[in-house]
């Protein structure tokens, strides 16, 4: 099993010009990440307008995580196929482009959501589920199997509070039936919908083909400077009402270690990417984060 990081952990050190994504995989091959996820959040590897890949910057991009010894594990983007006609269309056409930049990345995995994950509450009910369910279904098979043209395998991961939770992901997954299709588990995102982070990690770790080790604090009263889906370092509430924020691996209220106990039990051995959005500094939270991670994989 390799373990590494997300860019996503760092995004806040590239948004304020302190690094470069350059820089964030050289980070990682010094803490001795074995992979890194990218995702295109605070840089670009294209242009979805003219749906344009930057052809040059790519090759820079893979280059530079081959000769600095680290594997680029996957790609992630943001996807919400619920809509009709032309808009559909239209989204559906966009995570292809980004289906052809991850090719010519290289990566082997690229994760997709099918929903998006700042949904209102108010439609994410079981009856909106079954209504948008196959339309989910219809979107992620035909990308999915565009994306085995490519050599890329597609992932659904636990995101949100609409297509998230281990009964509506394994509907998803179900049904999506072209053997290039798996999930991506994220260990924290599933306290998102009121479910236990164990009990979920032991469910569906045999189902995972990559995963996101995530920590989250966990209170049950307002602890102030809370909104309803900033989860970028503040206080956010889960479905339920629960009140959340990104913690520093194994320093949250999550059992990390059950967690990684589920994936050695289900003999997982695929790729880990730590996820961290907390408000600790980046590099710092990251750092630690990932020293934990080896170390609980080893003492469990």
């Amino acid at each position: 099993m390799r373990i590494g990081i997300s860019s996503y952990c760092l995004d806040r050190c590239m948004e304020e010009g302190k690094m470069t994504l350059f820089e964030v995989i050289d980070w990682a091959a010094k803490y001795g990440a074995e992979l890194v996820e990218l995702v295109p959040f605070a840089f670009t590897l294209g242009d979805e307008k003219t749906r344009t890949i930057d052809k040059e910057f790519v090759k820079k991009v893979a280059q530079h995580a081959k000769d600095a010894g680290v594997a680029l594990a996957n790609y992630s983007v943001l996807a919400d196929f619920c809509k009709e006609g032309e808009a559909l269309r239209n989204e559906i056409d966009r995570i292809k482009f980004h289906v052809d930049i991850a090719s010519e990345v290289g990566v082997p995995k690229m994760r997709h959501d099918v929903t998006a994950f700042r949904r209102p509450l108010a439609q994410n009910t079981l009856t909106d589920f079954e209504r948008w369910m196959p339309v989910l279904v219809d979107a992620a098979t035909e990308i999915s199997e565009y994306a085995k043209e490519k050599g890329v395998y597609t992932l659904i991961e636990n995101h949100g509070f609409f297509a998230n939770g281990c009964d509506r992901v394994e509907q998803i997954l179900n049904r999506v039936n072209t053997g290039n299709y798996g999930l991506l588990l994220d260990t924290g995102n599933i306290i998102c919908v009121d479910e236990d982070p164990v009990s979920a990690a032991v469910t569906l770790a045999k189902r995972a083909r990559m995963v996101h080790l995530k920590d989250f604090y966990i209170r049950h009263r307002d602890p102030g400077d809370t909104t309803q889906f900033d989860c970028g370092g503040h206080w956010f509430r889960s479905r339920a009402g629960k009140y959340l924020r990104g913690a520093i691996l194994a320093q949250g209220d999550i059992d990390i270690y059950a967690i990684m106990k589920a994936l050695k039990d289900a003999d997982y051995q695929g790729d880990v990417a730590i996820e961290f959005e907390g408000l600790e500094d980046p590099e710092y939270a990251t750092g630690v984060s990932l020293a934990n991670a080896r170390r609980i994989y080893q003492e469990v």
